[in-house]
């Protein structure tokens, strides 16, 4: 997938809308196992800003050390939107109940860790802050968290190829390079869904 050229970046009312009108996909065979994440969206005098952790660095974790959105796996009994919320709540301590509005789904994506499906769906949810949240308290699973511009983020400037190593081999991917981070893999697969949804809305 190409990325979208942007004239300027989107309102929060475009995104809002741009989500009410592209309902989101499931994948097409169902997965055994379900997660979801947050895509939480910070207005601001300078613009949109999104919410990624720095995943912390765990030899048992599938994408330890990678720029992530918070989210996790599904406890029995509990929706999609819950477990975005919930770990969100856990892994930074942001209450989207209480601050957020959820704006809507993007499609699912499945799980791959280490070049490996892993019979897991992953449901991202779009969410805007109604107010300026709290200082961040992270929990053991997270390193850090950073604010990143929007404007920034679907800049086609800042992809960059990644170098990753699979099973000795060499392989270079697509990745974002933008306030010191680098995201690819399963998270930019998520930016990339949702600059899908928002060049659907505004074609």
């Amino acid at each position: 997938m190409k990325p979208t050229q942007m004239c300027e970046p989107p309102t929060l009312d475009e995104i809002r809308l741009a989500l009410a009108a592209r309902p989101p996909a499931p994948l097409p065979e169902p997965q055994p196992k379900t997660a979801a994440v947050a895509m939480v969206l910070r207005p601001g005098y300078e613009g949109l800003t999104v919410l990624f952790i720095r995943r912390a660095e765990c030899p048992d974790d599938f994408w330890s050390g990678h720029v992530a959105l918070p989210g996790g796996r599904a406890e029995p009994g509990e929706s999609s939107i819950e477990t975005a919320v919930r770990e969100t709540a856990e892994e930074v301590g942001l209450d989207l109940r209480r601050l957020g509005e959820m704006l809507g789904g993007l499609d699912e994506i499945q799980a791959v860790g280490r070049g490996r499906a892993m019979g897991l769906s992953i449901r991202p949810w779009v969410f805007a802050l109604r107010e300026q949240p709290p200082p961040f308290t992270l929990s053991d699973e997270v390193a850090s968290a950073h604010w990143v511009q929007l404007r920034d983020l679907l800049d086609p400037a800042r992809r960059a190829p990644f170098p990753y190593v699979h099973e000795g081999t060499e392989l270079t991917l697509p990745s974002i390079r933008v306030g010191g981070l680098t995201i690819w893999g399963l998270t930019y697969q998520m930016i990339e869904v949702f600059q899908l949804m928002l060049r659907t809305g505004r074609s």
